[in-house]
């Protein structure tokens, strides 16, 4: 599956109105706030859909994948969106993070812990927002709204150690730059490992970059670290691959088009996660060209002063070079 597709969920009292476009979403929020009752409407409908007085629009077949027996019900649904209510204690699990990867399905993950196992977008964590009020004649009327998502920075961030999530070709190029710029860059070896260097190194004014693509499972901790200890900053772009797409080295109009929407070039069944697909079409692009991309080794073309320039120039407020 692949698009944004729209989902309305009423009945005379309540109406859920919302958007999707990654293969996973996942809604937070506190008791009360109508999150598992957006799941018991969709399965009222899914059991009676023409006695119900529930209502379910959209484009896709909505499904409730629950209990003992996911992996069979799961097995059933294709190109769907699939509501899982929280106290599903499979969704934390290996197992279920390998069967999903196998469908073209859109999950919708209710939890209001993070799931580990899941690459889910910091951009596609939600809560419930109500509006309206409760009574016989008047909807309650629910949206989503992001909990995430790219905080505005109100000046300009000037570190003196970057920190990246990368130990490949986004930690090369941003090992090369802050070394011209007399800053200290190191890799963490992966995004679970940020908190524990956070929590355990004192330095100041420290940038960490990581791809935003993946990383909702930990932005929870690593904001609440970064709040309390102050003197830190976290830039996430969807992976260092869309940094490099985005800086428009690739004059391709076919590349503007897919980052302008990429929702409607993205097949879930195909790429898990939106990074996954950055680093296929920027490899795909540069092919046999002298900008050709691995993701182990860094093309030294990308660290020529125009192209390095570029990919800098995409990234808003971060100044890595303001000691020259």
């Amino acid at each position: 599956m692949k698009g944004r597709h729209r989902v309305v969920v009423s009945s005379k009292r309540l109406r859920y109105d919302f958007e999707l476009k990654r293969n996973l979403t996942v809604v937070r929020g506190d008791s009360a706030t109508g999150k598992t009752t957006l799941v018991d409407m969709i399965q009222e409908y899914i059991n009676n859909p023409s006695g119900s007085s529930v209502e379910v629009i959209c484009d896709k077949a909505c499904h409730v994948l629950s209990g003992r027996l996911w992996q069979e019900q799961l097995s059933a649904m294709r190109d769907s969106i699939v509501f899982i209510d929280e106290g599903n204690e499979f969704v934390k699990s290996d197992t279920f993070a390998r069967a999903i990867q196998l469908t073209d399905n859109y999950f919708v993950i209710i939890s209001r812990e993070s799931l580990h196992n899941l690459p889910y977008s910091v951009e596609e964590i939600y809560g419930i927002r109500t509006s309206g009020k409760y009574g016989t004649l008047k909807q309650s009327y629910h949206e989503f709204y992001r909990i995430y998502g790219q905080d505005v920075m109100d000046s300009d961030v000037k570190p003196e150690i970057v920190v990246t999530e990368d130990s490949h070709s986004g930690y090369q190029f941003f090992q090369s730059v802050c070394s011209k710029y007399h800053l200290k860059c190191s890799t963490v070896n992966g995004k679970s490992n940020i908190f524990h260097y956070l929590n355990t190194n004192n330095e100041k004014d420290v940038l960490v970059i990581a791809d935003g693509a993946a990383f909702g499972s930990e932005i929870d901790r690593i904001l609440q670290l970064i709040k309390a200890r102050g003197h830190a900053a976290l830039y996430l772009p969807e992976s260092f691959e869309w940094l490099i797409l985005s800086s428009g080295v690739l004059r391709s109009g076919e590349i503007v088009s897919i980052l302008n929407e990429p929702s409607d070039f993205i097949e879930s069944r195909d790429y898990f996660s939106w990074e996954r697909f950055f680093t296929a079409l920027l490899v795909n692009k540069t092919k046999d060209t002298f900008l050709a991309y691995a993701k182990k080794v860094l093309n030294t073309a990308y660290l020529n002063e125009n192209v390095q320039s570029a990919i800098l120039a995409r990234m808003d407020k971060i100044r890595l070079n303001w000691k020259r």
